[in-house]
């Protein structure tokens, strides 16, 4: 009975950090057959975009940062195809790789100083300057707009 508890123990050590590592992932990205997985620290290693812009979805200006996605997938080796974003909830939306610019848009990890709750969008928003820009807001920009977003995927 000894050595089973000892055996059991040393068994639940070993899995703690897996375990933690695997709740702590707030994104992964599939590319090339491989999965990418980004906690907040790792988002927040990227230089991050900073704007304060309206949205359909709150009241009055919101300033968002985060990275953006165009850094996130170079990261990845993506050089082409379709991304598509998909939120906890499964609702997804595909992005062209040609649509997406240096700076928008962005996996928004922070929205007026603060991280996002899972109840409030977060804890990724994948956000656009919609004030920047008339062609961000369209129909198609915002059902790109995808929050609670934790994962991406790149169709060749």
């Amino acid at each position: 009975m000894n050595a089973v508890r000892r055996i059991l123990v040393i068994l639940a050590a070993l899995l703690a950090p897996v375990a933690a590592t695997a709740s702590d992932t707030l994104l992964t990205l599939h590319a090339h057959g491989m999965d990418h997985h980004y906690d907040l620290s790792a988002l927040q290693a990227f230089d991050h975009v900073e704007f304060t812009t309206s949205t359909i979805w709150t009241e009055g200006p919101q300033t968002f940062r985060g990275v953006p996605l165009a850094a996130l997938i170079k990261d990845a080796g993506v050089t082409e195809g379709t991304i598509i974003a998909t939120a906890i909830n499964d609702y997804s939306a595909e992005i062209p790789f040609e649509e997406i610019g240096p700076d928008a848009p962005i996996l928004a990890y922070h929205r007026n100083g603060a991280t996002m709750p899972i109840r409030d969008k977060g804890p990724l928003w994948l956000v656009y300057p919609y004030d920047q820009e008339s062609a961000f807001r369209s129909e198609i920009i915002y059902s790109r707009s995808v929050w609670q977003l934790d994962r991406l995927a790149v169709d060749p």
